[in-house]
């Protein structure tokens, strides 16, 4: 049994943990917090995640209302919408009820869309949308605006974060937040291209062992997907999240619209492709002219 001492210790450790203004009872809602406002181990982690990705979007949030005194964020993939929520409560909560910014969670669980719903009416979070809708499908939906400011794709697996970026390049967001996942679509076509077409490039070793095809297949896919958004004009940085400890899903991918296009990082992105035997994959990394063409 612990001491008082050490149970008062913890609590003001939890307590230390989050962040000032952060509604309490939000977190036991999301399950983050236990109902007497304990946290366990796993709960620490997400909680450290969604406040490490919150210190990168603030700043977009902040630029984007002072540009426009709206601003517009879609989150795809938003499973329970712990980013989602915590977002409304930190930042648009205090920007009152008559401001039209909003805050759309995408996700296909037509159970969590419903659950987020009632939790979003239940705190008055009138700013919050839930639809439930596939990333894909989200695109074309007339339940969102033209044009949308910040879009988010936490954790979104395997193509769900190529149909974010597309969403994004429609949508003409001004800037993207993307902790991609698996990536399993380039890692099958590497295992199906490592013949004919790669025998004379000795890179081809890189992905010649099944481990390295699923490590090599992660890796070349965010980098396409850094140089697909260059050629389209954005300004990427890539980073970690948290760190290493906490999730090997940790690359965190910030993009910024700039204007024009880079044909440099255009020219890269298809020789890639041509190299590795990855050309069939051309729609999904698609450029702004052969966009165009389409």
């Amino acid at each position: 049994m612990k001491s008082v001492s050490a149970s008062v210790q913890q609590q003001k450790t939890e307590k230390h943990e989050i962040r000032p203004g952060q509604s309490i009872e939000l977190l036991k809602e999301l399950h983050i917090l236990t109902r007497d406002g304990k946290m366990n181990q796993d709960s620490r982690r997400k909680l450290k995640q969604v406040y490490h990705l919150y210190q990168f979007i603030e700043p977009l949030l902040k630029q984007v209302l002072e540009q426009k005194g709206v601003v517009s964020l879609v989150d795809h993939g938003a499973g329970k919408s712990y980013l989602g929520f915590i977002l409304y409560d930190l930042f648009f909560k205090a920007l009152g009820a008559d401001n039209a910014s909003c805050i759309y969670g995408i996700e296909t669980r037509d159970e969590l869309v419903m659950k987020s719903r009632e939790l979003a009416d239940r705190l008055g979070f009138q700013g919050m949308q839930f639809l439930n809708l596939s990333v894909a499908e989200s695109t074309s939906s007339a339940a969102l605006p033209a044009q949308i400011d910040i879009v988010t794709a936490l954790h979104a697996c395997n193509t769900a974060t190529d149909d974010a970026i597309d969403f994004a390049l429609k949508k003409q967001a001004k800037f993207m937040v993307l902790v991609p996942c698996c990536q399993a679509e380039v890692a099958a076509e590497l295992r199906k291209t490592k013949g004919d077409a790669v025998k004379n490039n000795p890179m081809s070793e890189m992905w010649r062992h099944p481990i390295h095809t699923r490590e090599f297949g992660s890796q070349i896919t965010n980098v396409l997907r850094c140089l697909q958004l260059e050629s389209h004009g954005y300004q990427v940085r890539v980073t970690e999240l948290v760190g290493w400890e906490h999730s090997m899903k940790n690359e965190l991918i910030v993009a910024e619209f700039k204007g024009g296009r880079n044909t440099k990082s255009a020219q890269r992105l298809t020789e890639i492709l041509n190299s590795t035997g990855l050309e069939n994959l051309q729609p999904r990394f698609f450029l702004p002219d052969a966009r165009l063409q389409a």
